[in-house]
């Protein structure tokens, strides 16, 4: 049997930054019933540091992936806040993926895999694997490299 979600994330050796705070007008989550949205997030480093540049150009496939899982690890951090465990999460439903991407770069799904990827080994092969969109941008705010934004059902 699978660990649960808390477990994981120390078994997995993942550190989460500090929970993002808005940086204009709106919350970083809002739950609804048993759903929780979540805003878009960006990739939050522990030192509070951004991962930026365009996937294409700046970045390299691998690095757009990398910056995607840390987007993970950033809304982990926000949910973790949010309802004080990651246990009480059932299930992820739906993740829009943003990647600021050349208009000649089209593998933004294998981007927002680092994200999806992350979720499944944390929730697990059905409850981290949800519903996605993953499309390119020609600009996200701060020049960051992926913005994510998800929906989790909870308890």
């Amino acid at each position: 049997m699978p660990s649960d979600p808390e477990t994981r994330v120390q078994e997995l050796h993942l550190t989460l930054p500090p929970a993002p705070k808005p940086v204009a007008v709106y919350k970083t989550a809002v739950r609804h019933g048993n759903l929780l949205y979540i805003s878009g997030h960006g990739p939050l480093k522990p030192d509070k540091s951004l991962i930026t540049g365009r996937v294409g150009k700046d970045m390299t496939l691998e690095q757009g992936k990398e910056a995607a899982k840390q987007v993970g690890l950033a809304i982990l951090a926000t949910v973790k806040d949010t309802l004080g465990s990651l246990n009480k999460v059932k299930r992820i439903v739906k993740t829009f993926g943003m990647v600021n991407c050349t208009d000649d770069f089209l593998d933004q799904p294998k981007v927002i895999n680092g994200f999806s990827e992350l979720m499944r080994d944390v929730f697990g092969d059905d409850a981290g694997v949800g519903a996605r969109s993953a499309v390119g941008h020609n600009s996200l705010p701060g020049n960051i490299a992926v913005e994510i934004e998800c929906i989790f059902e909870v308890e």
